[in-house]
Formats: C-alpha cells, sequence, structure tokens
C-alpha cells in the first residue's frame, strides 16, 4: 500500500513525486514509456516564463509565477542548466505595436512589474540582426531558457533517494476507487495507493475517465521546431517572442542552453496523440516566420528538427481539480508551461493532498532547511564541461576521453549516465543525460561508440580511432 501513485513521469509527476517523497510519503511514480520525461516533456520550447502573459486570476498565471521562483533557485542548487537572458516581445506591425502597453498592463496584474516597452532603436541596439520591420518590443527581463530533460531527472533522482518507486514501461489501465484506497489496474500487476494523482499529460483525460469525469478533453497540439547550428548562436542574445495568440505563443527564436539556435514551434492541433512526425509545409511555415524575424538565421546550417505534443484541453487554465471522496486528483491541460510551473503545481497538490485528503505529510521546509538535490551533469554550454577541467581528467581519464566530438562529451560523462540512479534504456535516453549524439553529425561519428557502450555496459572496449 502506497501513500501516493503518481500517473506520468514527465515533468509535472516528476515534480509531484519529488515534492510528496520529500515530505515524508511513499509513493509510486508509474510511467507507460521506458524513461522519464519522454513525452512532452522532451520536446518543447525549453523557455523559463515569468508568467507574464498568462490570462490574470487564472490558476495557470499563479503558478508559473511562483514555479519561476522555485525552479530558478532549484537549478541553482542542482546544477541545471539555466540562463536568465531575458525577453523581447518584439512587434512587427501597427497593431502589434498598440498593443504592448496592454501587454505589460496584463503583466502587472500578474504581479510582474519589470516589463517595460522599448522603441524600434532600443530593439536594433539589443538585437542587431533582428529583422528590418520591428517597430518596438515589451522587455522581460526575467523570462530564460533552461535545460527542458534535466529537471525531470532531477525530481525523478531526488524522489528515489527519499524512498520512492518508478515503474516505467507500466501502463495504467484502469482504477477502482475502494474506501480508503484505490486500486490501480497497470500492464505489470495491480498497484494499491492511499491516493493517485493524474499526472499523464496527453493521457490525462484517459485517466480522467477512468474515474468517472468527463470535463475535459486533450487535443495534442503539435509544435515543430527547427535547431541550427552553433554557429548561428552570435545572431542573437535574447529569447525573441511574438505578440501571442489565441493558438499560444507562437512562433520564437531563442538560444538554447547547449549553444545552438532554436525556431518554432508550430500550433497545430491534431487527434493523434502519437503524431510528433515533421511536415513540409511546418517546416516551410517555420523558414517563413524565421526570415522574417533574424533574417540571416536561414543561411546557417539546420543541425536537427524535431516536433512535440502539448496537452491543450478547451478550457484556457489548468485543468486541476480534488476528488477527496474517490482519493483522487486531476492535474491535466498543463501544456508547455509546466516546465517553469511543475514545481508550484507539486507544491499546490502536496498542500490539498494534505488539507482536503487528510494524507498526513511532513511540513513544506522552510528555505534553508530544504533536503540538498541531486547535483546534475553539467551539460549546459555555459557551464564547465568535464573535457573542459584537467583536474578532473587528472583524476580520472575517462572524462578526458572524448567520444562524441561535435558535443565534447566523453566516456566519464556516458559511464556516469549508465550507472546512475536512473540509467537510460536507450540512445534517446543518454542522449538527454549526456548530449551525446546531438550534435551537428546527430551520431554518425559517435553512434556506434555510445551503442556499444550502451549495450555492453561502460567498460566495453571502443574502437582503436575512438580511443585515439
Amino acid at each position: 500500500m502506497y501513500d501516493v501513485a503518481v500517473i506520468g513521469a514527465g515533468v509535472v509527476g516528476a515534480a509531484i513525486a519529488r515534492e510528496l517523497a520529500v515530505r515524508g510519503a511513499d509513493v509510486v511514480l508509474v510511467d507507460a514509456e521506458d524513461d522519464v520525461g519522454n513525452a512532452t516533456s522532451k520536446a518543447n520550447t525549453a523557455i523559463l516564463h515569468t508568467g507574464f502573459d498568462a490570462k490574470p486570476g487564472t490558476l495557470e498565471s499563479r503558478l508559473v509565477a511562483r514555479g519561476h521562483t522555485l525552479l530558478s533557485a532549484y537549478a541553482r542548487r542542482a546544477g541545471i542548466p539555466l540562463e536568465p537572458l531575458g525577453a523581447l516581445l518584439v512587434a512587427w506591425d501597427d497593431e502589434q505595436l498598440a498593443a504592448l502597453p496592454g501587454l505589460r498592463e496584463k503583466a502587472e496584474h500578474n504581479g510582474y512589474r519589470s516589463a517595460r516597452v522599448i522603441g524600434a532603436s532600443e530593439v536594433r541596439a539589443r538585437e542587431p540582426h533582428v529583422g528590418a520591420h520591428a517597430l518596438g518590443a515589451l522587455e522581460v527581463p526575467d523570462e530564460g531558457i533552461v535545460c527542458p530533460w534535466t529537471p525531470t531527472l532531477a525530481f525523478v533522482t531526488e524522489a528515489k533517494r527519499h524512498g520512492a518507486t518508478v515503474l516505467l514501461s507500466t501502463r495504467v489501465r484502469g482504477a477502482e476507487p475502494r474506501a480508503d484506497h484505490v486500486e490501480l489496474a497497470t500492464t505489470a500487476g495491480g498497484v494499491r495507493a492511499r491516493e493517485v494523482v493524474n499526472a499523464a499529460g496527453l493521457g490525462s483525460d484517459t485517466v480522467h475517465r477512468m474515474f468517472g469525469h468527463a470535463t475535459f478533453t486533450v487535443t495534442p497540439r503539435r509544435g515543430q521546431l527547427i535547431v541550427f547550428d552553433k554557429l548561428a548562436r552570435r545572431l542573437i542574445n535574447h529569447v525573441i517572442l511574438p505578440v501571442p495568440t489565441a493558438m499560444g505563443k507562437g512562433v520564437l527564436v531563442a538560444p538554447t542552453v547547449y549553444g545552438n539556435v532554436m525556431l518554432g514551434p508550430t500550433a497545430e492541433n491534431l487527434d493523434d496523440k502519437r503524431a510528433t512526425e515533421s511536415t513540409e509545409e511546418g517546416l516551410a511555415q517555420l523558414r517563413a516566420k524565421g526570415a522574417h524575424i533574424i533574417p540571416e538565421l536561414l543561411g546557417e546550417e539546420v543541425t536537427t528538427i524535431y516536433a512535440g505534443l502539448r496537452a491543450a484541453t478547451e478550457h484556457d487554465d489548468y485543468q486541476v481539480s480534488f476528488h477527496p471522496d474517490q482519493h483522487y486528483t486531476c492535474v491535466g491541460g498543463i501544456r508547455s508551461t509546466g516546465l517553469t510551473s511543475g514545481m508550484a503545481i507539486a507544491e499546490h497538490v502536496a498542500a490539498q493532498l494534505g488539507q482536503r485528503h487528510g494524507l498526513d505529510l511532513g511540513e513544506a521546509p522552510a528555505p534553508d532547511g530544504l533536503p540538498e538535490p541531486p547535483r546534475m551533469p553539467p551539460i549546459g554550454q555555459a557551464q564547465s564541461r568535464p573535457y573542459q577541467q584537467p583536474e578532473r581528467i587528472a583524476a580520472d581519464p575517462s572524462y578526458g576521453q572524448v567520444v562524441c566530438f561535435c558535443e565534447r562529451v566523453s566516456r566519464g560523462e556516458i559511464r556516469d549516465a549508465l550507472c546512475s540512479d536512473l540509467p537510460p534504456a536507450t540512445a534517446d535516453g543518454l542522449r538527454r543525460r549526456t548530449r551525446a549524439g546531438m550534435g551537428r553529425c546527430q551520431g554518425f561519428f559517435c553512434g556506434a561508440a555510445v551503442r556499444r557502450l550502451l549495450d555492453d555496459g561502460p567498460d566495453a572496449p571502443l574502437t582503436a580511432e575512438v580511443d585515439q
């Protein structure tokens, strides 16, 4: 009998599992995928949002603002790559320019008071490569970029170190609320818990219906993105945002914490929750937008393209609801802001489980009493990487044995990932932990060596060429 079963090991479910485990609950985290963060959480725009443009008064606006504070502090302590570059929300026509003061007022209603409207000349001074039609911008100095993968890994690692159980490749088939607990039917057998939290992302509406509720439907919203080579990084200094629409925040141009430049996403409502392929039409749309925002960007080499699905619903707010009589909590419709708000959602859910459901949780620790999080590997471009550390290489030469030359990933880092609390099951999972294979050759050179280490273990012999 677990205290809490959390369904979904994306960034939100991982944050909830961590929060509950740190506060003393016996937690089981269940996910259908073979790795944590393997759906929406692995393919997003990786922006640290302030919540300046959220709808005032919504749960989302409150939790994104709180999440910005919590994740910023946690990232510093856990070594999660995060760069507070600031954002410019650029107006390209008179209508958009006229909307900027209203967006600044909206930010103030959301409690964010650092935004300011700047003119075309300042935009040009701050971003010399921006398109000639920029008429002005709203500066949002506290927006930033963050690693999209490391937070989920850190949260689940910390939850495991506080006793949580992680069940991957385990799909929930049904739920039966009982008088004092819930029986979950899964592909790995029965799971019994006093409380169940549904953080299943794209599948959150399906799980919601298992408990007899049909208050929202997830419509997968596909976002396609283009990632440009690191040589394009000189073209941009901030996150460049569009004026948002009803479909989302629109197409942006942003640096990544790995030193690349990203263009996207599209916003396509679909019926298929597995449709993560890129399309000719979507990429053409992005290239047209990119040529308008940063004209020189289209002359740079493309490293990769990818697409992710967001859990959009018919509502304009998060779908968080509490059902004490069923020992059930729903955390659905979180969309793309969940990376920023995840820790705040977890805090909110933990408080309600204690108050409404009567779950016996310890008090949330004071800031100076927080447990020390796991220190995550330094995979950000602005961090000191192992290949740059002579003392570390002298102590362990494997950190000087580079396997992935595009991203400067050493054998020691791959070994550490394979021997970690959450070892990867696939090359894609290893890439998210180390950057191996995500560079300009996309694993053409290092793929065989990485595969051998993954299949045969971290001490497997490699080819002479790689060993040299």
